[in-house]
């Protein structure tokens, strides 16, 4: 669906807007991540478990597309593994990238490890015959950077907190096989839902730094899922639920959507009084609240796509059908910039910033067009 599209496509527009934020200066507060025990949240942390909530609007679609075209449950769910890898892959080297400082020229295992997805996971076309043979080729080029790669104390390439977009990969793999085993009996995914949501409000801290629960078993099963404390299940777990609950409606849906919105913000302010919003602590007041704009967002792209009201979106369309490719497009000027380590004038600060930001994300926007342009794009 092509509000879906749209919804993706303006998540990962805001992403890598936000994602540039450390190049300047004093940028407007309201549009940064907020600290971890400030209670409340900024524009830059609603893109994330926006693109979960977008993740999970699309699995009942794909699952659907491939029964529709008479595929296996084994093929799915071996689609299922393979695209969960190659999240996690991907999120494991950029996690080691920018969590960890590393010896020898950090510039060019950026580059090589770029080089190596695109190798992998470039959507070939299927008469290209060297695609085997460029695949196995990028993947050797990711286990030697793998092998090779060391820390100024000697620690080796590590799983860490697998990155973004290995988040993602574990949250659309429980997701995944949650509407797989539940596809015959879609109600018993909300349950699913409002047990993720008592599991992270029994295991993140309380407004006085104390857990309602502590270490209990629903905690330890979320950890095993690497869910951690339910947050990114919530998140996509509910965009699924709104695209399965759209497909049963049959009227009145820009009502019920908006409807849905106002529960959700609701429920959040409920929450909100035992807990506070913040994103590094994955509270559920910040999960309801993303939540409730997430929904209210996609109805009323609905709306504009019902009325044929969808021209604009043009320009960033590379945005949400080449989502995976804009995203690692930026990984090109870090590596740029951590080889000339460029010195940021005084002057790019404030809304000069923001706007220097926001012309950044058009080029990366353009490039990513390019690209595609001449067959080149990450597709997983």
């Amino acid at each position: 669906m092509k509000a879906i599209d749209m919804f993706r496509g303006l998540t990962m527009v805001l992403m890598v807007f936000v994602n540039d934020f450390w190049t300047v200066w004093n940028v407007p507060h309201f549009l940064e991540h907020f600290a971890t025990w400030e209670d409340g949240m900024g524009l830059s942390d609603l893109v994330y478990p926006m693109f979960l909530f977008a993740v999970g609007m699309s699995i009942p679609y794909a699952i659907d597309r491939r029964y529709e075209k008479g595929l296996s449950t084994e093929s799915t769910l071996g689609h299922i593994f393979s695209r969960t890898f190659a999240l996690i892959v991907m999120g494991t080297f950029i996690c080691n990238q920018e969590s960890r400082e590393m010896a020898g020229c950090r510039w060019l295992w950026t580059l090589l490890f770029l080089v190596g997805f695109f190798l992998v996971w470039n959507q070939y076309k299927d008469d290209f015959k060297p695609a085997k043979w460029l695949r196995a080729a990028g993947a050797v080029l990711l286990v030697v950077l793998a092998v090779v790669y060391r820390t100024p104390d000697g620690a080796y390439f590590e799983g860490l907190w697998w990155g973004i977009l290995g988040q993602i990969g574990w949250a659309y793999l429980f997701c995944a096989l949650a509407y797989l085993l539940c596809r015959n009996r879609q109600w018993t995914l909300f349950p699913i839902w409002l047990l993720l949501c008592l599991v992270n409000l029994s295991v993140v801290p309380m407004r006085g730094g104390e857990s309602l629960i502590g270490d209990n078993f629903p905690a330890d099963v979320a950890a095993a899922l690497h869910l951690g404390d339910g947050h990114i299940g919530i998140m996509a777990l509910g965009g699924m639920l709104l695209t399965l609950a759209e497909r049963r409606l049959k009227t009145a849906r820009v009502g019920i959507g908006f409807a849905a919105a106002a529960v959700l913000a609701v429920l959040g302010l409920v929450a909100h009084q035992g807990w506070i919003v913040s994103k590094n602590l994955g509270t559920l007041p910040w999960c309801l609240f993303v939540s409730s704009i997430s929904v209210a967002l996609y109805t009323l792209l609905r709306v504009l796509e019902k009325k044929g009201w969808t021209h604009w979106f043009k320009p960033l369309q590379p945005a949400g059908i080449a989502t995976l490719t804009v995203y690692m497009i930026p990984y090109l000027f870090v590596a740029g910039w951590v080889l000339l380590e460029p010195s940021v004038p005084a002057w790019l600060c404030g809304w000069t910033g923001v706007a220097k930001c926001a012309v950044y994300t058009s080029v990366v926007i353009l490039i990513a067009w390019g690209l595609t342009r001449i067959g080149i794009k990450l597709k997983v």
